[in-house]
């Protein structure tokens, strides 16, 4: 199963990178590669969230509404969107590495019988997106959560 992985170490508690990462209405702020259409709809295990995606900087945004998988507040949150021939998961997970310090990362796992017709056209521009939400969460969270913890 082809996957697309970052990891980032953050110089912040879990419990302030969680709460970035949960608060989507907050996105904005922050996230140029994961945009929350639908405010109103929480990130729960079950339920369903209306995002949007832009690998590229300045390119036009790829809707989509994926089921929540997993929630497991500070640590973990997995999330899967599907069409026929194609499944794209995306899990997120938080783990302590220090006093103040966690390590995030980010993976998107592709599966389907069309995932490898899919792959080519988007690694390079997916992976890009990926690696840069983990860079602006951690300048978000160091930034702007320092002064609550």
């Amino acid at each position: 199963m082809p996957s697309l992985y970052s990891e980032i170490t953050i110089d912040a508690p879990r419990f302030a990178v969680w709460d970035a990462l949960v608060r989507k209405e907050e996105w904005h702020r922050w996230n140029t590669f994961l945009y929350d259409c639908d405010p109103n709809r929480p990130i729960r295990q079950g339920g369903e969230i209306f995002l949007a995606l832009r690998r590229i900087e300045g390119e036009d945004e790829t809707e989509f509404q994926p089921r929540v998988l997993m929630v497991q507040p500070n640590r973990c949150l997995r999330w899967m969107a599907k069409v026929p021939g194609f499944r794209s998961e995306h899990v997120f997970e938080l783990e302590d590495i220090g006093p103040n310090r966690t390590k995030y990362i980010h993976q998107e796992r592709l599966s389907g019988l069309l995932s490898q017709v899919f792959l080519p056209f988007i690694r390079r521009d997916e992976k890009e997106g990926i690696r840069r939400m983990s860079w602006q969460i951690k300048r978000y969270v160091e930034h702007y959560y320092r002064r609550q913890w």
